[in-house]
């Protein structure tokens, strides 16, 4: 669910006419609604009740510090998957022992930062990340709680460029290899195993999948404590799925908890969640303008302020927005079949193909629905064009909470060699 619905025929965010905040900030802009990101964490939240549960909240969906700090609000921990992730989370208040670093490729750096922190575990993705790891900890004087991310080669189902649980795939350890790198990781110093870690892709609507992977991963638990290694913890990753259009029906939270909780069953560890896109997905919306129509022989583009630079989904994933215009249409207006496209430079900035929607004119704005993962986290600068700002909402007033950089702050980290400037 979310926070959108038409008031007085114009689209609001809470209490808020989205036609004020276009006036305010301009467009494009994000838009995220507090009271939808908070109902959110507490649905998970309240699915595991009576389960020992981190919910670790993946700031890649979402990392803005006033998304992040209204979730410490809420309890949630952190996974963070960078050093500036995790200075992002601990920034917003979320205490470094509700922190759990992921991500193929930690730096040194970044391993001794987060040490100095004290997070609560490393999600461990190859051998040579082991032995680093190790090393930095055993120089520090400290001991780094692991879990090795297993690669259980189960396909998700999606698109094949969110999938990260097969064969093939960068993520994780490869399953045959798992039991022998345990086995080191326990001969390491600085080293203590705590756990094990999963995740098989994002946007999963079925539990099979999901289930068939933390099937494995109990057996592998079980051979682990066997073999003498204390494991009191299962990551199981994030990854849920959430209604993007009409007819999508992913398993709900309460669905998956309730799986989680038969498949470990009394195995007795805190079970880490990495939830993203479930929270933040559905409670924003990117608002875009129409600059120009442009018929062409066999369609009509509908040419936007807004670009792939800007939200870059679509043009990464194939991804569907639900495209609504700000202003209701009635219900007997007319539609036409648009292409939507941005101003980029790239024949991939296009939103949509052939999108049926309530005709419209310049000037005319539209709301992109389900915008508030991975939307605003995945925007640049190219073609020059500045980052856009985002804004929070709760009840009947907003605020910015990233706003547009000027031209000269966006330059302002570049600059002439002398040698280009002195004159012969």
């Amino acid at each position: 669910m979310h926070h959108f619905s038409y008031q007085n025929s114009s689209l609001h965010c809470e209490g808020v006419d989205l036609n004020a905040v276009a006036d305010a900030v301009g467009t494009p802009c994000y838009v995220y609604s507090s009271a939808t990101f908070r109902h959110h964490a507490q649905v998970i939240a309240r699915a595991f009740e009576g389960q020992d549960c981190l919910i670790a909240y993946s700031v890649k969906a979402n990392g803005n510090l006033a998304i992040l700090s209204t979730l410490a609000r809420e309890g949630c921990g952190a996974d963070v998957v960078s050093g500036g992730e995790m200075q992002r989370a601990l920034k917003a208040g979320i205490p470094a022992s509700r922190i759990v670093f992921s991500g193929v490729g930690k730096t040194a750096p970044e391993m001794d930062l987060a040490l100095s922190h004290g997070i609560h575990q490393f999600n461990v993705e190859s051998a040579g990340e082991l032995r680093l790891l190790s090393a930095v900890a055993s120089a520090l004087g400290k001991t780094a709680p692991i879990a090795l991310r297993v690669n259980p080669d189960v396909a998700a189902g999606g698109h094949p460029n969110i999938s990260t649980g097969k064969k093939g795939d960068k993520f994780g350890i490869p399953w045959s290899q798992a039991e022998a790198l345990y086995a080191e990781a326990a001969t390491l110093p600085g080293i203590a195993v705590v756990g094990v870690d999963v995740h098989i892709g994002s946007q999963i609507g079925d539990l099979v999948p999901m289930r068939a992977a933390f099937e494995k991963i109990v057996g592998l638990t079980g051979r682990l404590r066997a073999a003498g290694h204390s494991i009191s913890r299962i990551d199981v990753g994030g990854g849920l799925g959430i209604p993007y259009k009409a007819g999508d029906a992913p398993a709900p939270p309460s669905a998956y908890a309730g799986m989680i909780a038969e498949v470990m069953a009394g195995l007795g560890v805190q079970v880490i969640l990495e939830p993203g896109r479930v929270i933040a997905g559905n409670a924003g919306v990117m608002l875009a303008t129409v600059l120009y129509e442009k018929p062409a022989p066999d369609r009509t583009f509908l040419i936007l302020d807004a670009g792939m630079n800007d939200l870059m989904r679509p043009a990464l994933y194939d991804a569907h927005h639900d495209i609504l215009p700000v202003e209701e249409a009635a219900a007997d207006a007319p539609t036409a079949a648009y292409d939507v496209v941005g101003p980029i430079c790239e024949s991939t900035d296009k939103f949509a193909v052939a999108r049926q929607l309530p005709a419209v004119a310049p000037g005319d704005r539209l709301a992109f629905m389900s915008a508030g993962a991975y939307g605003a986290v995945l925007s640049s600068a190219y073609n020059a064009r500045p980052l856009v700002p985002e804004v929070l909402v709760h009840g009947d007033r907003f605020d910015i909470v990233r706003r547009r950089p000027t031209f000269d702050e966006m330059v302002e980290l570049e600059q002439v060699p002398d040698w280009l400037t002195r004159t012969a």
